[in-house]
């Protein structure tokens, strides 16, 4: 009787657990699928699996992985290797996966839905593109295609009633005329209506990359060939869409543009986002690593005055504002402890020696002077400073100085006019003066 009541118990537990499997192609360029349980703040690691040489792969839930947004990543950068889905606690999520067609969900009712939806309006969508292309002014064509949009939308939210999907499915909800519009009018209406279905204090939401992609696609592809003026008024939009009281989020997502315009070296509206916002933002959600770094950021943009520093030359009190007698200057932090600086100054130094108008300011990242003061004696025509405290340096907080050597290239007033990002590029540089 004890065994009986034994194989009741276990039984049940066995039979209702789900799993997260699928098949990666080509298999062999495939090793681990990582699962990892995404939050608003981050993603949260539950398990792996390792494929087999098939792309097969299969990992066990159990009752503490509970229902919400789960990632996958498949390789490294694993920011730009992985994808959502949606586990809602009760069905097992299948999918097969591969780079040139993405993801397609072959289990999982929740998931399914969704790609299923995502398909249904981009044909929809087509046809809409296709009818304005064609400078198309049928009234009843128009209203047909737009009764087919508003039917695929109100068919597919009936069928996500009760499951997770929903959130999604009704954030998506697109604009729909109520009568015939001109492309120009349907555009801007279009635009008005993109961020306005979003709920983004929504937890799913949040935990997802539906919000980034959302605003990612409303600042960068809402207008063909956006000017910065224009993408200042797509950032506008977008912070005055997210309620103050959703800070946390507002902060993530403009920390998101503002990260893709720094890697777009667009300066201009990186600083805009930080003075507009990113900085009271960072400020109120005592995010101090944010703040530090747009900070040094924008103190060290190209068209900024680098900041200054003292320097002793020639036994005389002076500073980098000071220094005079030059067309150029190039600021190079480094460490005599850096084997890379110690293998690229040498370069520096005879790349410039043909160079009277150039002058070069060496920044030591040091501990101690020991090394430092040796070191410098192979570059007599350098003007030197040494920052003691290394990394906590206060110069090399405010120029932001994560690794070395770091280069700047400054005109006659010590404007920031170049940031090579490592010699090769410095060379390119120096080549145009």
């Amino acid at each position: 009787m004890k065994k009986l009541i034994l194989l009741l118990i276990v039984f049940p537990l066995v039979s209702f657990a789900q799993t997260i499997k699928g098949t990666f192609s080509p298999a062999e360029d495939y090793t681990y699928a990582f699962l990892y349980k995404a939050t608003p703040e981050s993603a949260n690691y539950i398990n792996k699996g390792q494929l087999d040489s098939l792309g097969n792969f299969e990992i066990q839930l159990d009752s503490s992985v509970t229902a919400g947004i789960y990632k996958i990543v498949y390789a490294i950068p694993p920011e730009e290797n992985n994808f959502d889905f949606i586990y809602n606690g009760k069905e097992s999520v299948a999918f097969n996966f591969s780079q040139e067609n993405g993801v397609n969900f072959t289990e999982s009712e929740e998931n399914k839905l969704w790609n299923s939806y995502l398909k249904s309006m981009d044909m929809v969508n087509q046809t809409i593109s296709n009818y304005y292309t064609q400078d198309n002014a049928d009234q009843k064509g128009f209203e047909a295609i737009f009764k087919t949009l508003k039917d695929t939308q109100t068919g597919y939210e009936e069928l996500a009633e009760g499951k997770l999907v929903s959130n999604f499915i009704k954030a998506n909800k697109p604009y729909i005329p109520t009568e015939y519009e001109a492309i120009s009018t349907y555009s801007k209406h279009l635009k008005a209506h993109y961020l306005s279905q979003v709920d983004f204090s929504d937890y799913l939401l949040q935990s997802s990359s539906f919000l980034i992609d959302r605003v990612t696609a409303y600042v960068f592809n809402m207008v063909e060939n956006p000017s910065n003026t224009t993408y200042k008024a797509h950032v506008d939009d977008v912070a005055a869409a997210i309620s103050d009281d959703d800070a946390k989020i507002k902060t993530s997502l403009l920390e998101m543009l503002w990260q893709r315009f720094v890697a777009l070296e667009n300066h201009e509206l990186a600083n805009y986002i930080t003075d507009s916002y990113l900085l009271e933002l960072a400020n109120k959600t005592k995010n101090l690593v944010l703040r530090d770094m747009v900070i040094s950021f924008k103190n060290t943009s190209i068209g900024s005055k680098a900041p200054n520093f003292d320097i002793t030359l020639n036994g005389e009190k002076t500073s980098l504002h000071q220094l005079e007698g030059t067309e150029n200057y190039l600021l190079i932090f480094w460490s005599s402890n850096c084997s890379h600086c110690l293998e690229e100054l040498p370069k520096v130094r005879d790349m410039v020696a043909n160079k009277p108008n150039l002058k070069v300011v060496a920044f030591g990242l040091e501990e101690d002077d020991r090394n430092w003061k040796k070191e410098i004696k192979d570059y007599p025509n350098f003007i030197h400073k040494i920052g003691l405290d290394k990394w906590d340096n206060p110069t090399v907080k405010t120029y932001g100085i994560s690794a070395t050597p770091s280069y700047f290239l400054l005109d006659a007033s010590k404007i920031i006019i170049a940031k090579p990002y490592d010699f090769e590029d410095l060379e390119v540089v120096l080549k145009g003066l």
